[in-house]
Parts: C-alpha cells; structure tokens; sequence
C-alpha cells in the first residue's frame, strides 16, 4: 500500500513507499502461460519441416522406393546370340562317346550301372532322345543359343541343337505341382554386385540415384573394376526329368539339382565378346560329387547361322 511503509507485489507492478515501478517479476501463473503459447507457436512452425523429414512418421507409411525389374538393373547384358566353341572335353562333346567311357564324371556305382547298360536304340524306340538336352547337359551340347527376354522377370534362352527353350524366372517359386521336364523349372538371380558401402582405392562410396537390386532393393549397384564390371547371373534348375549327362548315357537323376553362373567378358585384345557358362549339377542318386562342367560361346552377330535339330540319341548334335 502506497504510504505504508510497506512492500507489496502484484502481477504487473511493484509497490513501493511513494513510487510505482513496471514489474520485472511475473507470478507463476503469467509465466505458465506465456510459455505454452511459445510452444504451441514453435510446433505449428516446425511442422512442416517435420513433416518433410519424415519425423514422427509411421514405418508403413514412409513411401517405398520404386521396385525396378530385373531386367532393368542387368549387369550385364547376355542377350544375342552365341555360338558355342569347344576348347573342352573335345571328343565326349564333338563325338558319341563309347559307351561305359565316363571318366572324370564322378559316378559312383548305381551310376556306372547305369551307363553300362546305355542303348540308343532303345531310347528312340521310347521317345526318350531328348535325354542328352536337359537342363543339366544342354549347355555342353554344340550348337548355337539365342537369349533374349521374354518379359521383364523372364530370361529366354533357345538353342538350335535339340530345338529346346528354357525359361529363366527372376523370383517366385515352382508350383508344388510343378510337373518335371527336360528343362526344369530355373530360378535367376543376379549375383555378384559390389555394394555402395564397400570402398574401392579409398575413393569411398559412389551413389546412384538409379541404383537398386533385381527386386527394388536400394544400395546395391554396379560399379566398374579394372575395367570390367562386376555381377553375373545365377541360375538354380530344379523339377528335372531324369536324363544324361553325356550322350552315351551318363546318367542323373530326377532329384538333382542344377546350378550355373552366366559371365560375360569381351577379350581385350580381340574385343570379341564372350559368355561363360560354369554348370555345376548335384545328383545323390548317381553322383559321388557334383559335376563341374565350363561352356564357352562367342558373341555372333545374328541368327544367320541359326539352325534347328531336333533331339538325336545317336549323333553329337
């Protein structure tokens, strides 16, 4: 009270003895709400940044990155046509190996008997001369193929020996009913492909926006080294009529399994191009261990050369 003597406090000014000055002390109430307008203020400015950032956001509603098909995120590109060169096994591929000649194939004794018994004429008789162009052998069979993409997720592959055409599927799975074929069912994959986070000459990672896996994934990306660029193609076969391994009967089993790697490189001093491809087939049936086999095929121009057979159990091609 003014004149009192005394010292008194209210929420806008301070009393003193003869004066009346502008409070600097406010009470907690004034207080309190002065700072939740503050914060509902701050909040409604920073929204939309947050909003931008993707802060606070759910995880299932974050937007995905775009999915991209196999075809686009290839590697490398494997279609045209290839002529294969033997620099392998000359006289079991070029020729009808004599029967019971299997050496190297790793049989053991169920498939030795097997081969022992071979008769050609009798696989004629019984429609069975496609034996020797299953999945598991077609590759070592001479000849031309013509690969190309049927679809997006669909590598084709044609060969004019034997006129047969497999069908390379990128994801998914075989039906459970999946009935067996010479060519089985293949599953491809695209392998090899350097990640962004892995550093080559300490340049760090390079990013690229288009990057992505077969699948859509992000992070993985092709990425040149010493001149060649990474990557090849996996294929797993499996739903597999029993056939041969060689024309003279070698045989596998309907259980086996089939998996081979597509490479494509171009000889720096001929600048011919090339496919390689490395067959590996796993038979407990017939097989002490799996089979290893290599086919080589030159890039050719086009299809000039194309020329279809059919299946022939007694000839090499």
């Amino acid at each position: 009270m003014a004149g009192s003597g005394k010292v008194t406090f209210n929420s806008e000014y301070l009393d003193l003895p003869g004066t009346k000055m502008k409070l600097l002390y406010e009470s907690p109430s004034v207080r309190a709400r002065r700072i939740l307008t503050c914060a509902v203020v701050l909040v409604l400015a920073l929204a939309p940044l947050a909003g931008a950032q993707g802060f606070g956001a759910r995880p299932d509603a974050a937007q995905a990155p775009a999915t991209r098909t196999p075809r686009a995120v290839a590697p490398k590109d494997l279609t045209g046509y290839w002529e294969s060169i033997v620099t392998e096994y000359w006289r079991y591929r070029m020729l009808v190996p004599d029967k019971s000649d299997y050496v190297i194939i790793p049989l053991n004794a169920e498939g030795r008997k097997v081969a022992d018994a071979w008769d050609p004429a009798k696989d004629k008789a019984e429609g069975n001369e496609c034996k020797a162009y299953g999945a598991a052998a077609i590759m070592q069979v001479p000849g031309r193929l013509h690969v190309y993409w049927q679809d997006d997720s669909t590598l084709r592959i044609d060969t004019d020996s034997g006129t047969q055409t497999r069908s390379l599927h990128f994801g998914g799975s075989a039906s459970q009913t999946e009935a067996p074929t010479w060519q089985g069912y293949s599953l491809a994959s695209w392998e090899g492909m350097r990640p962004e986070s892995q550093r080559a000459g300490g340049g760090g990672p390079l990013v690229d926006p288009n990057a992505g896996g077969a699948t859509g994934a992000v992070g993985t990306r092709v990425r040149e080294v010493t001149g060649e660029v990474p990557g090849y193609l996996k294929v797993v076969t499996t739903h597999l009529r029993p056939g041969y391994l060689r024309k003279n009967g070698v045989p596998y089993g309907g259980n086996a399994t089939v998996e081979e790697y597509f490479d494509r490189f171009t000889d720096p001093y001929s600048k011919e191009t090339w496919l390689v491809v490395t067959t590996v087939v796993t038979d407990s049936q017939y097989l002490m261990e799996p089979s290893i086999t290599h086919a080589h095929f030159k890039k050719i121009p086009d299809g000039s050369g194309w020329d279809p057979t059919p299946c022939r159990a007694d000839e090499a091609r």
